[in-house]
């Protein structure tokens, strides 16, 4: 080019930056410095995307100071920008101070903090910041429901979502995906029913992102024919929406069905990807097709070697032990390409808890013990492999033990769901406003059953 400006540079980085040449982008800039070109606002919001995506924290450091260097510091589109990559790189103080340098921050600028705050579990910072945002829009309100969703708030991703509809902020596409993972998570099926309905009222035909998380949640909350419905209703199936049925079918211990799922999605000429593998290995798992699952992760191994991951390895280790063939799981762990974890020998003494092998599991829990002395699951396991195996004393040292090494047990959990309403129960748990009516209502049913067997 013989004459350059900012436009035309600023243009040539945009174009390398929307094609994922994101060095070509950064290089291209610095050439631009050394020309004399001087960047403005929009020199800065592209490049500094180039420099997230690159994950390079150092290389925005420099675009800060040349920020700073030129005065744009205050600019409301390049504090933004600077926002949202101290936030993507998980530089959350850094972030606020760019959000403080900036004049008159907008909707976009405080939204990117949010995300920030979220990303990193500081949920109690983003609502508060949220709470004293001058403008919410549709993008905001996704943000805090998602962030909500990925950090296990479901009830306030539920809240969140009818404050939103209540302030007349129409929802969009993207926010019935994540509002769905929080209600499955939640088990509540009444309230995704609901959400359901709102999807169809305010987006009219659902996209294939809302059609998956529809097929998701209804497996996940055990109603699998609206799961099967919601697949048929998809105009566009992609792998992520024969996943979702795949994995339906699988969870719900129905891995005929999940086979069946997986051939008429080869048809369509779609290449099952690593969660495909995943889905059909559990569902093989819990329905004791050993060889068939078993056939499928060597077909894999040999076609689609790059699918595998460390998962699906412990999953042919569950599927043998469970089956009783722990021979076929020994060797299997043996010729492992890598060093197994706790998770494979976790696999393999969840076999001997159900088929009651107790030397076995002693040899396990010992491979546990070594990786990781503090993990209590493992003494758990054993402890239910004794106490199946009618081995009391064996018990009472294990729980002696657990007891010496002040390991702690994870706190058993229940929910169940009444007029759409999702109540969770611990194990001595007395936070329920009505725990004494519950406890009080127990001991009712559990004195009637003694005066029962007392008559018999």
């Amino acid at each position: 080019m013989p004459h350059r400006d900012v436009v035309s540079a600023t243009a040539a980085i945009g174009a390398l930056t929307r094609s994922g040449r994101h060095r070509d982008a950064v290089a291209l800039f610095s050439g631009i410095l050394g020309d004399g070109i001087v960047p403005n606002e929009f020199t800065f919001g592209t490049i500094l995307q180039s420099a997230s995506a690159l994950r390079d924290l150092r290389v925005g450091a420099q675009l800060h100071a040349c920020v700073a260097k030129l005065g744009l510091c205050s600019n409301v589109f390049v504090g933004s920008a600077l926002v949202d990559h101290y936030a993507k790189m998980g530089s959350v103080r850094e972030a606020q101070g760019a959000l403080q340098d900036t004049r008159e921050p907008n909707v976009v600028s405080y939204t990117a903090l949010i995300a920030g705050f979220l990303k990193n579990g500081m949920s109690g910072d983003a609502a508060r910041l949220f709470r004293c945002m001058p403008e919410r829009n549709v993008i905001s309100w996704n943000a805090m429901i998602g962030g909500s969703s990925k950090a296990g708030l479901n009830e306030e991703a539920v809240n969140l979502f009818l404050e939103m509809c209540r302030e007349g902020v129409r929802p969009n596409e993207s926010t019935f995906p994540c509002l769905l993972t929080s209600v499955a998570n939640a088990g509540a099926l009444g309230v995704g029913r609901s959400i359901h309905a709102s999807a169809i009222k305010f987006l009219g035909k659902l996209d294939v992102f809302a059609g998956n998380s529809l097929v998701s949640f209804y497996a996940r909350c055990g109603s699998l024919d609206d799961s099967v419905l919601a697949f048929k209703k998809i105009k566009n199936k992609n792998v992520v929406s024969w996943n979702a049925l795949i994995c339906g079918y699988a969870q719900n211990g129905r891995g005929e069905e999940a086979l069946d799922a997986f051939r008429r999605m080869k048809a369509t000429g779609l290449k099952p990807d690593r969660v495909t593998l995943l889905g059909l290995l559990f569902g093989c798992n819990h329905a004791g097709l050993v060889d068939e699952g078993y056939s499928l992760f060597r077909t894999a191994e040999m076609e689609q070697p790059g699918v595998l991951r460390p998962e699906h390895y412990a999953c042919v280790v569950d599927l043998f032990s469970r089956a009783k063939r722990f021979d076929d799981a020994k060797r299997f762990l043996e010729n492992l390409p890598f060093e197994p974890g706790i998770v494979f020998w976790k696999s393999l003494i969840g076999g001997c808890q159900i088929h009651w092998n107790r030397e076995l599991a002693k040899s396990v829990a010992k491979h546990i013990h070594a990786l990781d002395p503090k993990d209590t699951s493992s003494y758990i396991l054993l402890s239910n492999v004794y106490s199946a195996a009618g081995s009391w004393q064996d018990v009472s040292m294990i729980r002696r033990e657990i007891k010496e090494k002040g390991l702690k047990r994870i706190t058993g959990c229940s929910w169940i769901e009444v007029q759409n309403q999702v109540h969770v129960f611990f194990n001595g748990d007395r936070r329920h406003p009505k725990s004494d009516d519950i406890y009080m209502m127990l001991e009712s049913c559990l004195n009637s059953e003694e005066d029962e067997d007392c008559l018999v």
